[in-house]
């Protein structure tokens, strides 16, 4: 028995050894020689991927280390995939992120099925952007306007459970009297816009500004489509006019339900990490995220990329989510209707 003891002791000493160099270990010489991997939740070339590929062009030059960044897809369900993977199997060492679908944050608050993980635990980096999103027509539907949208119905894209593209819509036609039809299976919107030109769907109802016009600039150009409302509290600089779908809502509750709703939009491409991660890596992580966004080259290149660049840090993210999560009962239980849950 004392020889098992101390066999014992001894393996729990090595352990708690080892844990303490790890903590110990500096930031620099964590990531240097190391890889970083940045997992994406749509497809390559989907505006989510464009970027996260932006962003590791430059965040190795401000991480202590400068390591190694990879791209990985993970596709799936909004992002439950990549939320699930750093919940239960990613390591917590600062060696992997992530970008989801904004709006996979607030669906623990909601009370939704199968979602399985606290984001108030989790590491938020920081967003690349803040942005209003478009509904749209093709220039042949029927709908050419937002009054249209209440009279006529509009076949449009969904891309999974708790994807923006299906419960922004839902809530909507409930909020504001629209009438979407979602037509859900498609693996992204990127897919969705290839449906709409072929004429298989009418419109997409929910698809940010900055990915229209990464992806499809000349949808704006050449009036392919036809805009029926923005999701913004603002005119959109270059789209000025443009319906706000805010103003079609009237009741109190109503509007502060919407706004909840519409609050993933400030975090509008968000990084994450595990939770769990040592705290020098997670400032290490968030101020390097801050300086590649401050980074005149990066501007330059989200310009001719015609990306929008506005950061969201992750101390901002952290604050909004908590925000969000002490809505008034009230609030949420309308939210919960307007989605039909």
């Amino acid at each position: 028995m004392s020889l098992v003891f101390h066999r014992i002791a001894a393996m729990v000493f090595f352990v708690a050894m080892s844990l303490g160099f790890a903590r110990a270990q500096s930031v620099e010489s964590f990531y240097k020689n190391k890889q970083l991997t940045i997992l994406v939740y749509a497809g390559a070339g989907s505006p989510y991927d464009v970027y996260a590929r932006l962003l590791a062009k430059y965040l190795p030059e401000y991480l202590p280390g400068k390591p190694a960044i990879i791209i990985q897809y993970m596709v799936g369900a909004g992002g439950l995939k990549v939320v699930d993977y750093m919940n239960r199997i990613a390591p917590r060492d600062g060696s992997l992120i992530g970008t989801i679908g904004r709006g996979l944050p607030f669906e623990p608050m909601l009370g939704a099925r199968d979602v399985n993980w606290d984001p108030l635990q989790f590491t938020w980096i920081g967003s690349m952007n803040s942005e209003a999103s478009l509904a749209m027509a093709w220039n042949t539907a029927p709908v050419k306007t937002l009054d249209d949208l209440k009279k006529t119905e509009l076949i449009v894209p969904g891309t999974g459970v708790g994807a923006d593209s299906e419960i922004i819509p839902r809530a909507i036609n409930t909020l504001a009297g629209t009438k979407f039809k979602i037509i859900s299976g498609y693996k992204d919107t990127n897919a969705a816009a290839l449906a709409m030109e072929s004429g298989e769907l009418a419109g997409i109802a929910y698809w940010a500004v900055s990915a229209l016009m990464v992806v499809h600039p000349d949808w704006v150009r050449d009036k392919k489509i036809n805009i029926l409302f923005q999701t913004g509290k603002t005119d959109i600089s270059f789209l000025p006019g443009l319906p706000k779908i805010r103003d079609s809502v009237t009741d109190p509750i109503d509007k502060k339900a919407l706004d909840f709703l519409l609050a993933r939009e400030i975090i509008g491409r968000p990084f994450v990490a595990p939770p769990g991660l040592p705290a020098d890596r997670v400032k290490a992580l968030r101020q390097a995220f801050v300086d590649s966004m401050r980074d005149p080259e990066l501007k330059k290149d989200a310009e001719r990329a015609r990306m929008g660049i506005d950061l969201v840090t992750g101390e901002e993210v952290d604050a909004l989510l908590k925000d969000a999560a002490n809505s008034p009962p009230d609030v949420l239980d309308r939210v919960k209707q307007a989605l039909g849950r």
